[in-house]
């Protein structure tokens, strides 16, 4: 009943997207307008019916079966449900191998949890509707290719307070790592673009990491990239410098 539920809203936003009216319905279904609205009201339109109005508007039954799923998809959480994840380190756990399509028996086999504690974590994820929790224990994400966390909110603070240290414990010369660092004097207009080119390097990461998912998860590992610029000196420079000396990057 949901999915029909889901369906019909799905074709009222079409027809409206299209100003068709229900008396233009009436009139293709050869029925009152009064029963229309009746069907549209109580969502029991018969499969014929419903694939009438769908012709009538130009779309397929399988168009309103992409949008309903679409439009059950998001690309953030709330700061409470972030929080919830941070607070909760088995929940993150979680949460960060469902999103990258980890299975229950791969979550499983790679974690000290139990079943209980694992199915606990995914209904709690369901009830966040960041997951759909399938029959079986299948795991479907929720998240959208653009998924981001919330700016300076509880995943970025954790990420700032703990992983970044633990990041950049390391020398960056193994096998899929690298570090550069470069320095020098950019003007505001240089800065900029800069920034537009870190921001699609930014994309292709995703964009790959979409395309990836498709992979077996033994293909797959956890990768991380951190890009950072911005106007900077080191603070043994600032220490020797005359005072009302330093120049401040202003917007």
């Amino acid at each position: 009943m949901a999915q029909t539920t889901a369906l019909i809203d799905a074709l009222k936003q079409v027809l409206k997207e299209q100003s068709i009216t229900y008396r233009q319905v009436a009139e293709h279904l050869d029925m009152s307008l009064a029963s229309v609205k009746r069907l549209f009201s109580e969502k029991q339109f018969s499969l014929k019916r419903l694939d009438s109005v769908c012709e009538m508007a130009g779309v397929e039954i399988s168009d309103l079966a992409r949008r309903v799923e679409q439009g059950r998809h998001i690309s953030q959480l709330t700061l409470e449900q972030e929080e919830q994840l941070v607070v909760d380190e088995r929940l993150l756990i979680v949460a960060v191998s469902a999103v990258n399509k980890w299975s229950y028996q791969e979550i499983l086999a790679a974690y000290e949890f139990t079943e209980t504690e694992l199915i606990q974590c995914l209904a709690k994820l369901d009830r966040m509707k960041l997951i759909d929790l399938m029959p079986g224990n299948r795991i479907k994400p929720l998240v959208t290719a653009d998924f981001q966390w919330h700016r300076n909110g509880p995943i970025q603070r954790f990420f700032e307070s703990q992983v970044q240290q633990d990041f950049f414990k390391s020398r960056f010369n193994g096998p899929g790592e690298i570090r550069l660092f470069v320095t020098g004097m950019l003007a505001k207009s240089s800065n900029s673009v800069m920034q537009q080119k870190l921001e699609r390097l930014a994309v292709d990461f995703r964009r790959l990491h979409q395309e990836d998912l498709a992979k077996p998860l033994s293909e797959r590992f956890g990768t991380s990239m951190v890009v950072a610029m911005r106007p900077w000196e080191l603070a043994m420079f600032v220490r020797h410098r005359r005072p009302g000396s330093k120049k401040v990057y202003s917007d």
